[in-house]
């Protein structure tokens, strides 16, 4: 089965092409970093504009030679994300769906996440997924596709967010993640003593909170000279912090659940320090999966895939299908207690 995939939920345009869930034809990505940098920040009105000067032009561009005929369904992330740039996938989505008279398979974009590490991997169930992103910072323990349950959320910011938030007080840059990643080599973990985010908390076993590691870096950055070495150890200090967290949580729900193996995904799993990390994991006797760089931001090769295991669970969506900005069940400042 062919489905074409598009992802439009947040600044990147993106079209893939994958076979039967895990035979990727096809992965076209416009990433508007370059606009939005002089931001600091995703501008949710511009990124909707390029989504819609764009998506025409990455669509062809994913499906290449292959006649839009031979694509048999349509899967497109209808949420969460930003509303007016989901919007547009999914119109565009709708357009094509009608058109050729094939199903449209809304698709759940933390779902997708999930899913990323899949379309390289065999991956049996059960596992602890942790999924960390600009947006998100969730546990689940996942027992199908279908049947998976919410463990842990961040009660705040996200991790993805609270790096491009340090990343703007050291002056970085956008988007932070990527630029903490490089500024933190060879820095110092231990210049700043920063705060464990929940560590002693058992009601908060699973949950996060990156809002006060964000805002104790800016305190304890007063006074300091912002020189290169400085800014490489504050770099340094935040990562180690902020991965340690997300390490802390999902290993805590594995040894609580007994099952020993972690599906890591999302934009933060990128990160170079965690994949060092969950390296040890593995030689710990965890099975640990995370998709190729290129599948960890948000990319349509993930809707595709997703949306085929949707597909065949009977799960479609038609002309009437909504966009939506929030997971229901995830509720920011809301904690999920086990």
């Amino acid at each position: 089965m062919l489905i074409l995939g598009i992802e439009t939920s947040c600044d990147e345009t993106s079209a893939a092409l994958v076979e039967d869930g895990k035979n990727i034809l096809s992965n076209a990505v416009f990433s508007q970093i370059e606009i939005h940098k002089k931001f600091d920040g995703v501008v949710p009105e511009v990124a909707s504009r390029n989504h819609l000067i764009k998506i025409i032009e990455i669509i062809e561009e994913a499906m290449g030679s292959v006649p839009l005929a031979d694509v048999d369904a349509v899967a497109v992330t209808n949420g969460p994300g930003l509303l007016g740039s989901l919007l547009v996938g999914l119109s565009t989505a709708k357009g094509i769906a009608f058109t050729r008279g094939i199903p449209l398979i809304p698709v759940n974009h933390i779902e997708s996440h999930m899913y990323a590490p899949h379309l390289v991997n065999d991956i049996p169930f059960p596992y602890i997924g942790l999924v960390a992103s600009g947006g998100h910072s969730l546990i689940f323990r996942a027992d199908s596709f279908h049947d998976y349950e919410l463990m842990g959320t961040t009660i705040d910011d996200a991790a993805g967010e609270a790096f491009d938030k340090v990343a703007k007080v050291l002056g970085l840059g956008y988007p932070g993640g990527p630029e903490i990643d490089r500024a933190a080599r060879g820095g110092d973990p231990d210049f700043m003593k920063l705060p464990r985010m929940l560590a002693e908390r058992p009601e908060d076993r699973y949950n996060f909170s990156y809002s006060g590691l964000k805002t104790a870096v800016a305190f304890r950055m007063k006074g300091m000279t912002l020189d290169q070495e400085t800014v490489k150890n504050v770099a340094a200090s935040f990562q180690a912090a902020a991965v340690g967290a997300l390490l802390l949580k999902a290993g805590n729900a594995v040894e609580d659940t007994g099952i020993k193996r972690l599906v890591v995904s999302g934009g933060v799993a990128a990160n170079s320090l965690l994949r060092e990390k969950l390296e040890l994991m593995k030689q710990a006797g965890i099975e640990v999966f995370t998709a190729p760089l290129e599948y960890c931001g948000d990319n349509a090769a993930m809707v595709a895939g997703r949306g085929y295991a949707d597909y065949t669970a009977g799960k479609t969506g038609d002309l009437r299908t909504d966009a939506y900005s929030r997971l229901p069940f995830v509720k920011k400042g809301k904690r999920v207690f086990g």
